[in-house]
């Protein structure tokens, strides 16, 4: 069996990426949203606890611990309630996004709603399962179409965008009318000022039925490397992909389960990082308009969204003349042609640097 996949996006940046390398300043890369702050201490060292010493297979669903430990943390920093048992631990969250369709047993006659800008992987998802995609950020604009999922992802990426309770509500009362599952991406939850998640009562009216919210500690807790998500909502949804996975041995190993309930655990890493990337974003921001650049949304999460006015190739190449990489808007659908994005996962001198080359 062979899948219809696209091109991976970031293949095709390898000029531009040499390009911006042979800067006497060396690249200032700020094409990808991969963390380079430090792991949190208390992370490191449950990771190198006892867990590092169980010989045997963890279990797909993860500790009681650990799942009782993200109910927490979902409370604490969202106001949403959840039954440990609803928890799921995940592989990171891009390889829940990417089966999730899957996983749902979604075939050749269902189809997807991702978001007119979106992530590329939702769209892989789709194809992985043989399924049909839409582009469209409007219930009104879909018609009587048949739909059996709906992705959300606020706050965005590319865009940062952040979707208010109401929209969030209506997409879910359409979604719910019609048996569809509303599957949001909220990565990048913790990195903004109340934005709402779809499992807030304010959204969901207290009810979890047909919802799923996707979390990942990549961004929020700087745990890319260790593979650390998780899936909750729906408990019968949720126990369905537990029952697939079990059998699939998608499993997340011990080790990284206990860095997880650490990370869980523990608010002040969180709020620290999200103040880490709310500064580069600022100073990002002022330079990019600065040097004639329009920010559009971009008000959380880990990106700016910029524009020149002009295909977001060009763009891509005169920021790489000058020793920075950024991603063009393409990547995300054709909506995002005119732009680019610009990720704050540097450092702060790198981020000082950038700076300093925007300046007209």
């Amino acid at each position: 069996m062979t899948f219809s996949l696209p091109d991976f996006p970031w293949d095709s940046l390898a000029e531009d990426k040499a390009l911006a390398a042979a800067h006497p300043g060396g690249i200032v890369d700020l094409s990808v949203g991969t963390p380079v702050d430090p792991v949190p201490g208390i992370v490191r060292d449950a990771l190198a606890g006892p867990a590092a010493d169980v010989p045997g297979y963890p279990t797909t669903h993860g500790p009681e611990s650990l799942r009782t430990a993200v109910a927490g943390s979902l409370q604490r920093r969202f106001g949403v309630t959840v039954d440990p048992v609803a928890v799921l631990p995940t592989i990171g969250s891009k390889e829940l996004v990417a089966w999730l369709p899957t996983l749902l047993g979604l075939g050749t006659d269902d189809t997807v709603v991702i978001p007119e800008l979106a992530y590329p992987t939702y769209e892989v998802g789709v194809r992985l399962a043989g399924a049909q995609y839409v582009r469209s950020d409007s219930t009104a604009a879909l018609g009587p179409r048949r739909v059996a999922l709906v992705w959300l992802n606020s706050p965005s990426n590319p865009t940062g965008r952040v979707l208010p309770a109401a929209h969030l509500r209506k997409v879910v009362d359409w979604a719910r009318e019609r048996g569809a599952v509303v599957a949001s991406d909220e990565c990048y939850l913790s990195l903004s000022h109340g934005a709402p998640s779809v499992l807030h009562p304010d959204v969901c009216g207290g009810s979890h039925e047909g919802l799923l919210a996707v979390h990942s500690m990549s961004k929020s807790s700087s745990l890319a490397g260790y593979r650390a998500g998780f899936v909750t909502g729906d408990p019968r949804l949720v126990a369905a992909l537990l029952e697939v996975r079990k059998h699939a041995g998608l499993i997340v190993p011990r080790p990284v389960q206990a860095a997880m309930e650490a990370a869980a655990g523990d608010d002040a890493h969180v709020s620290a990082q999200a103040e880490v990337y709310e500064r580069r974003r600022a100073r990002l921001r002022v330079a990019l308009e600065a040097a004639g650049y329009r920010i559009e949304h971009s008000e959380a999460g880990l990106y700016l969204w910029a524009t020149a006015g002009e295909p977001g190739r060009v763009t891509v190449r005169r920021l790489a003349e000058a020793g920075i990489l950024v991603a063009p808007g393409e990547f995300y659908g054709p909506a995002g042609g005119q732009h680019v994005r610009v990720a704050l996962t540097a450092t702060d001198e790198r981020i000082d640097e950038a700076v300093a080359r925007l300046k007209p």
